[in-house]
């Protein structure tokens, strides 16, 4: 792999359901329902690793971090994208930015979106100021819409230098 920039996106959704606890991009975030899920079912920051991997071709977390695997079990998705972080790592690359969206009916997440910023970018080693995270709802639409799922989407930039620019 030669090119200097590459870019992935990612996709995830979970089901709400009751005794669980509701995280997202690490934070837990006070509500009646969490997400299920096998790990703690982070669909932001699965979003986030799923698009890393895309973009250099390097499968998907289902992949790395398969669901029938007892170690992975309620385990921290910032855990699981530090992993992933060191995958990046590996071949050369580093995070130019972060685009995210995640769709909820219910909680409100504006207050709740610097501190997820905060989380993420401590594991990439960037500044908060690479990783966009915004908040919207499906007024009312489809499973999300009626308060039974949450999603989540990211694109990612990432970048290499050029042997001669290091």
């Amino acid at each position: 792999m030669n090119e200097k920039y590459r870019i992935g996106n990612g996709y995830d959704i979970h089901r709400l359901a009751k005794d669980r606890k509701l995280i997202l991009g690490g934070v837990e975030v006070p509500f009646e329902k969490g997400l299920l899920g096998h790990s703690d079912a982070d669909a932001l920051t699965h979003a986030i690793m799923d698009a890393l991997l895309g973009a250099l071709s390097l499968g998907d977390i289902g992949q790395h971090f398969p669901p029938n695997k007892p170690e992975f079990k309620d385990i921290s998705s910032l855990e699981l994208l530090k992993r992933v972080y060191e995958m990046i790592k590996k071949e050369n690359y580093a995070v130019v930015n972060i685009d995210s969206v995640i769709q909820a009916e219910n909680p409100k997440l504006m207050d709740y979106i610097p501190a997820m910023k905060s989380r993420v970018a401590e594991v990439l080693e960037i500044q908060e100021n690479q990783i966009s995270i915004k908040a919207t709802t499906m007024e009312g639409l489809g499973a999300i819409g009626e308060g039974r799922a949450i999603d989540s989407s990211a694109v990612v930039l990432l970048y290499t230098m050029e042997k001669n620019e290091e």
